[in-house]
């Protein structure tokens, strides 16, 4: 037996021994039960399964969090003012994480999380076509989180097929949710940031547009380009006021696929160690894909990006980030199982690349894979396990686990 084959031989069994020690859950998702309760209707309606959304659920979403666009108040107190709509109770929604990881690289060991996260989430309408949502992390990883989403949705603004949102939310949204993936490992490059430009495409605080003429679906972002840390002593949340730039245009191809395009464009201001004040240009450019093949579902997603100075340095070359993700779902007739598999690939050409995952910051390559199975225990209690390889650290992860909300 080669030794290659003794190494893999050997993470196997080691993952095997510590998968009964877990207990754990999924990675984050949005799904709501506080939309459930007012409509008097099962998670499944949006959901497959639970936090996926489904062509309704996304339609429901665009609606503002509504059935229909014009539906009649639910509900609602009638408090004989007009312009005053206000629910009856306040929507409310709890999220209660717990997970566990068995981890070998080189020695292998088990971590309890429990919990791993707790949320607050709520969600509803202001009027016929202002909305809200939001959650709160109470408990993240051991400290309190704060806010995360956070924004008003104004829909079909002046009768036409125009949205606008204004908060806090994730500038990689228009192509896909990172919150409501199914896998415990995340879309990397979404998260990656190269040396030292706060800018991703997670979340940030601006305005989005979203204009959809027809079968197109167009959005436009400013955003503050520095994420969703605390603001300056100058009380301002953008550290350098230079806003950044983000638009996405996609549309079905007949009935199966759907396909889109991004480009994103920012500045941001830095000081060099002891030196003047120096400025980062950068840009992205990027493709992403939906496949459906009866019960099969593919994702892919496609970024290029130019830095011209990230360590705000003097006579620092251009740095080129190329990545991706792939991923392929299967959703089992009966509806309650589901497979997938995750790929996620980024290389960087200088040592600069951090996608802030637990691993190391600093690198040229992140280069990861992984593979699990699901089971709709409830509609709101989904059961997972998932097996994955870091190609870079030679680090394998095993994860059994629950995702719940009520």
């Amino acid at each position: 037996m080669t030794p290659a084959k003794r190494r893999i031989r050997s993470t196997i069994l080691r993952i095997g021994l510590a998968l009964p020690l877990l207990a754990v859950m999924s990675a984050e998702a949005t799904a709501i039960p506080a939309f459930a309760r007012k409509y008097r209707v099962s998670c499944q309606l949006c959901h497959n399964p639970v936090p996926t959304l489904n062509e309704f659920g996304n339609t429901f979403a665009g609606n503002g969090f509504r059935f229909a666009a014009e539906e009649p108040p639910r509900d609602t107190i009638d408090t004989g003012d007009p312009l005053l709509e206000l629910a009856k109770d306040l929507p409310l929604a709890l999220r209660f994480d717990l997970y566990g990881v068995a981890v070998t690289d080189g020695q292998s060991g088990a971590d309890f999380q429990t919990p791993y996260n707790v949320k607050i989430l709520t969600g509803g309408t202001i009027s016929r076509k202002l909305s809200y949502y939001l959650y709160f992390f109470l408990f993240e990883r051991g400290e309190v989180g704060g806010i995360e989403d956070a924004y008003i949705y104004w829909n079909d603004i002046g009768d036409a097929p125009i949205d606008l949102v204004l908060g806090q939310f994730q500038v990689s949204d228009p192509m896909f949710k990172r919150e409501l993936r199914l896998e415990y490992d995340d879309y990397a490059v979404y998260r990656a940031r190269i040396g030292d430009v706060p800018a991703d495409l997670t979340y940030d605080r601006g305005v989005m547009g979203i204009f959809t003429p027809g079968t197109f679906t167009i959005s436009g972002t400013v955003v503050n380009g520095n994420g969703k840390g605390e603001a300056e002593p100058n009380r301002l949340l953008d550290d350098d006021l230079l806003k950044n730039w983000f638009t996405h245009v996609t549309s079905p191809i007949g009935s199966n696929l759907r396909l889109g395009v991004m480009g994103y464009y920012g500045r941001q201001d830095g000081e060099a160690p002891g030196g003047p004040q120096l400025t980062n240009d950068l840009w992205m450019l990027g493709a992403d894909a939906t496949l459906t093949l009866n019960r099969f579902e593919i994702n892919a997603q496609y970024i290029h990006r130019e830095d011209d100075n990230p360590t705000f340095t003097t006579d620092e070359p251009s740095v080129t980030t190329d990545g991706g993700f792939a991923e392929v779902i299967y959703r089992f007739r009966n509806g309650r199982w589901y497979a997938l598999g995750l790929w996620n690939y980024i290389e960087c050409s200088e040592p600069l690349l951090d996608v802030s995952l637990g691993g190391p910051a600093d690198v040229n390559r992140y280069h990861t894979l992984s593979g699990g199975a699901g089971y709709v225990l409830r509609r709101n209690f989904r059961l997972l396990g998932e097996l994955g390889w870091n190609f870079e650290q030679d680090e394998a992860r095993a994860i059994l686990g629950f995702v719940t909300a009520f």
